[in-house]
């Protein structure tokens, strides 16, 4: 991993990033460097968009920071693993906390799926955008996860490509290694590299029984149990992710090389 400067401000901007290249600034992000960190013109900070990789830039403006000049290049754009991090929604503090842990982990997508037991019935996404946003600011992440729109278990499975794996995590399956259940889809060609992996979480209430069936029937698919006890449903997003990266994503042997 690149040698990444903590200690320097952040900031995620929608718009092409190149050398000399001026960006302007919106309010809620002027009214951050100047009145939250309290920086002026000719400080510097550092600017993203999940597209150009991470510049250096120093700020402009007489009365409040206008926009930010693009100096140079500190890190290339980099990719995220093709995984997926697909999950019955939670209500707000936790969903928010969610969000923000599989962002850190790695996570290239969200997409909310309603099932039966679902606890929230709505799901604001442009917050869910927005905690990506913070969370790939904070942590030093370049690329931004796509958040799609919530849809209902039925369509999602449907839809998806037959190619990818479905880790399904489930409460119900019998209790093993889930370290070599993924070791051995990993030798199936899935993982860093492969075919894209999905990673399921259902509600804490479990999924219904219909819903257990058609999971099973579906292409592509391990189901995983995540040891012997209950996790919530937060908790056990967390689990997963980190054992899918160490074992078939960019944590595991090798994935500097790769």
């Amino acid at each position: 991993m690149p040698c990444h400067d903590f200690r320097a401000p952040r900031l995620f901007v929608d718009a092409p990033l190149a050398l000399d290249a001026r960006v302007p600034l919106d309010r809620d992000q002027s009214n951050y460097l100047g009145n939250v960190l309290r920086l002026a013109a000719g400080a510097e900070v550092l600017a993203f968009n999940g597209r150009d990789g991470e510049w250096q830039a120093a700020i402009e403006g007489r009365k409040r920071p206008d926009n930010l000049v693009i100096l140079q290049q500190v890190r290339p754009q980099d990719q995220l693993p093709d995984l997926a991090y697909v999950f019955a929604p939670l209500k707000h503090a936790r969903l928010d906390y969610m969000v923000q842990k599989a962002i850190e982990m790695g996570a290239a997508a969200l997409q909310p799926v309603l099932t039966r037991f679902t606890q929230a019935s709505r799901v604001n996404t442009e917050r869910m955008r927005a905690n990506v946003v913070e969370a790939a600011e904070q942590c030093g992440i370049l690329s931004i996860a796509a958040v799609a729109e919530p849809v209902p278990l039925e369509r999602y499975l449907s839809q998806r490509p037959a190619g990818r794996l479905l880790i399904f995590c489930d409460e119900a399956a019998e209790v093993q290694s889930p370290v070599q259940s993924l070791q051995d889809a990993g030798k199936a060609g899935h993982g860093q590299g492969g075919m894209g992996i999905d990673v399921l979480i259902g509600p804490e209430g479990g999924f219904a029984e219909e819903e257990r069936a058609l999971l099973l029937r579906q292409p592509n698919i391990l189901r995983l149990a995540l040891g012997p006890r209950i996790m919530r449903a937060d908790t056990a997003a967390v689990a997963a992710l980190a054992l899918v990266q160490a074992v078939l994503g960019d944590w595991g042997p090798g994935a500097a090389e790769r």
